[in-house]
């Protein structure tokens, strides 16, 4: 991490902090802070700085072409872009139901991601802050420091991550970017040998998963004043659930809860997604601002996630998960958690789930035989949503009677948390940084608020002709000669006196 102090870049006087990039993160982005002479906090934001254009460019491409590009995406998540797309093209195709060695394979896939980028983002991105301390030795706080400090610890993380990519490897073709789902189905089962071998270590998988969930466990009875209160706020959830109301991570209808744990919306058909979720676009970022239809901007913003699945389901179908989602759950005392670090105690109890629903796929038939693929009657349009391992992920297409696709709109997991995390960096900006003199160690913790919430900053794209752009002139001195800015709306305004910077 590095930070810079720019007094020419803030308004009314005030002194800009950046923080920029933000580490430990898939990604670019940034936070800016404003403060006044006496160090008090005025303004925090975090600002996504890159654009990814997929929601443009994917158009006037073949249906069967998209599952496999928007991948692209990232190379982290991959595999949960990759079902989604492929969710929406069976509805385009007119399959409603894919057969059953289809959605074996899907789920086993899928599983296996989300095992294996829970591993990664636990232990190689957030333990250091975790074990040594938010302000500790900054050349410590990483995988190496881990890896030297608690070796046992570093390797069960490693091979927790290698596990689930050799699932993925086995269902998708390729660990990273693999082509085993397609719309309408898949295109190859599951080979015996690669069944057996990973049958094999789902037990010791088992261990080092519950293992995982004790170190967390333990973190926050050392320090319950910490885990229950830093970037501590009240919100929504949002998730897919069962039918029955259980987790799960592939399918479901979406179920909304307010901050006191009150259901707002059960039962929303993916397909109508729009009914249920609006966009809204600010000026100084290009990631955008989901909320509630039916409670507006301004109560509208919800959190998604690891978080909000565990506590969104009415129980999650596997013991071991289950018993441990009763203990998270008592902690609350009857009401939500909604304490920031308590992501990570969420995170590894679906750890644990992943490896238990991997257990049982591995055990059945379908996905060593079986139809492969379904057909139906063609759609001009379809959504798939599955829960990524950051959360709720939306794919929406439309697709023209010549089979290319004409319009395309992406909700990923970050953006629906975009609200979320800004209230957590705000929170945290005032509690450990309002009037105190600034140091790494304390910018971290506006880090670890972050981290928390596992963004993949590249995935969160933005529409092609609302980008706030600032464009500025400067002389060999570094003056400033000319300035334009193009507002989100598409306002262009020339000027010299607005602070540099994204418009707004």
């Amino acid at each position: 991490m590095s930070f810079d102090l720019e007094t020419a870049a803030a308004p009314q006087g005030l002194r800009r902090v950046a923080i920029d990039p933000v580490s430990r993160v898939e990604g670019h982005g940034k936070v800016t802070i404003l403060l006044d002479a006496q160090n008090r906090v005025h303004q925090v934001r975090l600002h996504i700085v890159e654009f990814r254009g997929f929601e443009k460019f994917i158009e006037g491409r073949p249906y069967w072409e998209v599952p496999v590009v928007v991948q692209r995406l990232c190379g982290i998540c991959p595999v949960s872009h990759l079902l989604a797309a492929s969710k929406a093209m069976d509805r385009v195709l007119g399959v409603d139901a894919v057969t059953r060695s289809a959605e074996s394979i899907r789920r086993l896939m899928h599983y296996g991601q989300v095992m294996q980028s829970h591993a990664l983002h636990f232990f190689h991105l957030s333990s250091p802050d975790l074990l040594f301390g938010f302000d500790s030795e900054v050349n410590r706080r990483n995988i190496v420091g881990v890896a030297e400090a608690r070796p046992d610890l570093a390797k069960k993380g490693v091979l927790l991550r290698k596990f689930g990519q050799e699932v993925i490897r086995a269902t998708a073709g390729k660990r990273i970017h693999g082509t085993g789902s397609v719309p309408g189905g898949v295109n190859k089962h599951v080979a015996r040998a690669d069944c057996n071998a990973l049958r094999r270590d789902v037990s010791q998988m088992l261990e080092w998963a519950q293992d995982a969930i004790n170190v967390v466990k333990l973190l926050h009875a050392q320090n319950p004043a910490l885990y229950d209160a830093f970037g501590s706020f009240r919100s929504n959830m949002l998730s897919l659930v069962r039918a029955d109301g259980a987790l799960d991570l592939y399918d479901g209808t979406l179920r909304a809860r307010d901050a006191a744990g009150a259901i707002l919306v059960d039962g929303a058909d993916a397909q109508r997604y729009l009914d249920l979720i609006e966009e809204e676009v600010r000026p100084w970022t290009y990631m955008k601002f989901p909320y509630l239809r039916s409670l507006g901007r301004e109560a509208g913003w919800y959190r998604v996630g690891p978080l909000a699945r565990v506590q969104n389901c009415d129980f999650i179908p596997s013991p071991l998960a289950e018993a441990e989602r009763q203990e998270f759950a008592a902690g609350g005392r009857g009401a939500p958690v909604h304490a920031t670090l308590a992501y990570h105690w969420a995170r590894m109890i679906e750890l644990l789930h992943t490896v238990e629903v991997i257990g049982r796929l591995l055990d059945d038939p379908a996905i060593l035989d079986g139809d492969l693929t379904a057909g139906g009657a063609r759609r001009g349009e379809g959504v798939g949503i599955i829960e990524a391992p950051r959360g709720t992920l939306i794919h929406h297409y439309r697709v023209g009677s010549d089979d290319l696709v004409t319009m395309c709109n992406l909700i990923v997991s970050t953006t629906h948390n975009n609200q979320a995390m800004n209230e957590a960096v705000r929170s945290v900006a005032r509690e450990y940084l309002d009037g105190r003199e600034l140091s790494e160690g304390l910018l971290n913790h506006i880090e670890v608020a972050i981290r928390a919430y596992d963004p993949c900053l590249s995935c969160a794209t933005h529409a092609l002709g609302r980008m706030p752009l600032d464009v500025a002139l400067l002389g060999p001195g570094g003056e400033l000669l000319d300035r334009l800015l193009k507002s989100h709306t598409g306002e262009v305004l020339r000027t010299m006196d607005a602070p540099v910077g994204l418009p707004g």
